[in-house]
């Protein structure tokens, strides 16, 4: 029992850094932007954020500066793509290799240099509470905030008018703009919020995850984290899931490593990344309309179910995401 609650509390730990590029990814396509900078963006933002709170001594001002970055990123994706009418998914795609090897260029004298770190802060009293402390209270403040942000990310997006302004910004941008909504500037707003958690996760991982900067520190997590979301249908709730179900396929891979000594390490690397896609086909799979057609020649107390489950899965992207706005 010792042995699960260290895995699972690992497992919480490990998908902290895709918790704020998820949540952050989701905020700027449910305000119809895609932001594929987000792979290169995390890597400078991680790369800054170490050499920041290395220089000045100060995590906050590391992270501030990670935020920043992340921010000013996505500001340059609005900047071509919502002013200037360039394609989102060509500027995006062209950032995220600008900013990797941006960050390889610049973080040369840091790679594999000793660093800050987010301590170790268990919570008083909570964390001596049997099974629940060790697995939620024990973590650093870092985790703490991931275990807040979704659910906050969540009724902000469903519970107040500002986060049903943003949904229509991604799902109804004429309708909005007919009601005196500032379309592209409220797009700017969201896509730099985004990125600025998309920033901090990319320092989540050189000041607490993966302690350091090294050559392509976090390479391939962006991509993951635009899958998530995709796998997720835009729901906070079940982005998280996504995220914590990928912690736990890597945390799979790393045990079977001892288990299957033979094969080749690249192999137990990649193959979190190859079930994730797997996960996502499946996801599609039971999603599409054959599917549901199939579904009606299932027997009556069979159906129903198997139903609910195809429409939890399908839920739709936001219908102008990606697609630029027309003043009408």
């Amino acid at each position: 029992m010792n042995q699960l609650i260290i895995d699972l509390a690992a497992i919480l730990a490990a998908a902290t850094p895709l918790i704020f590029a998820c949540m952050g990814e989701t905020i700027s396509e449910r305000a119809g932007v895609v932001n594929l900078s987000l792979d290169g963006s995390m890597l400078l933002a991680a790369m800054i954020g170490f050499a920041v709170a290395l220089t000045t001594g100060s995590l906050l001002v590391g992270f501030a500066a990670a935020a920043m970055t992340g921010a000013l990123v996505a500001l340059i994706l609005g900047g071509l793509s919502l002013s200037l009418g360039q394609s989102q998914t060509a500027v995006g795609f062209v950032l995220a290799l600008l900013c990797t090897d941006l960050s390889s260029f610049l973080g040369a004298r840091y790679v594999r240099v000793p660093g800050p770190a987010v301590p170790h802060t268990p919570i008083p009293i909570l964390s001596d509470i049997p099974l629940i402390g060790p697995l939620l209270f024990n973590h650093d403040p870092l985790i703490y905030t991931s275990f807040v942000l979704v659910p906050l990310i969540w009724w902000f997006l469903f519970s107040t008018r500002a986060g049903l302004v943003l949904r229509a910004l991604g799902d109804r941008p004429q309708t909005a703009y007919a009601r005196g909504v500032p379309v592209v500037p409220l797009r700017y707003l969201y896509l730099m919020l985004g990125g600025a958690l998309i920033g901090i996760a990319g320092a989540a991982y050189s000041l607490d995850l993966k302690q350091g900067w090294s050559y392509r520190h976090t390479f391939g997590t962006g991509w993951i984290a635009l899958a998530i979301v995709i796998f997720g249908g835009w729901q906070p709730w079940r982005v998280a899931i996504g995220c914590y179900l990928f912690a736990a396929l890597q945390m799979m891979a790393s045990r079977s490593q001892s288990v299957m000594p033979g094969l080749p390490t690249q192999v137990f690397q990649v193959a979190p990344f190859v079930l994730m896609i797997v996960v996502l086909a499946l996801v599609n799979l039971l999603a599409s309309p054959n599917t549901a057609r199939r579904l009606n020649r299932l027997p009556e107390p069979v159906r129903r179910p198997a139903e609910r489950i195809v429409a939890w899965l399908a839920m739709p992207a936001p219908t102008a995401l990606g697609q630029p706005f027309e003043r009408p």
